[in-house]
Formats: C-alpha cells, structure tokens, sequence
C-alpha cells in the first residue's frame, strides 16, 4: 500500500504542477479546486483495484490537460 500512497501523492504533484502552467488566473483555481476536491473526496478508498483504477484515470486527465497547454502554445 505504501508504494500505491507515492503514486497517488506523484500524480496529486504533477497535476498541480501542470495546473500551475495555466494562463487564466480563474481557469487556474477552478481547476486547483477540482483536483483538490476530487483527491479528497476519493481519500478513504481502500481497495486497491479501485486506487489503480483511479490512478489510471487520472494519468489520462493528466495527460488531457498538458495537450491542451501545449496546443494553447502553439
């Protein structure tokens, strides 16, 4: 479980980091505060198929919002 609790905590990192890179002062918090509510509001799972699959989807979000930074850019 303690390698699971880096990953998520990785994942919670790089988001906010990528969120970070936003322009938009108001688009930048509305999404700080979705990533924040939605780790927290996931905080007492416990079922490690569900943690994976949670980590899974949000790789993929992750990797949503760094194409659209990169697309806003260019």
């Amino acid at each position: 479980m303690f390698l699971i609790r880096q990953q998520v905590l990785g994942l919670y990192r790089k988001i906010l980091r990528t969120i970070r890179q936003i322009p938009d002062g108001n688009d930048r918090r509305y999404m700080e505060d979705w990533a924040r509510d939605e780790f927290r509001r996931n905080k007492g799972t416990t079922e490690e198929v569900t943690i994976r699959m949670m980590i899974t989807h949000g790789q993929r979000q992750l990797q949503e919002l760094e194409r659209a930074l990169h697309l806003a850019k260019s």
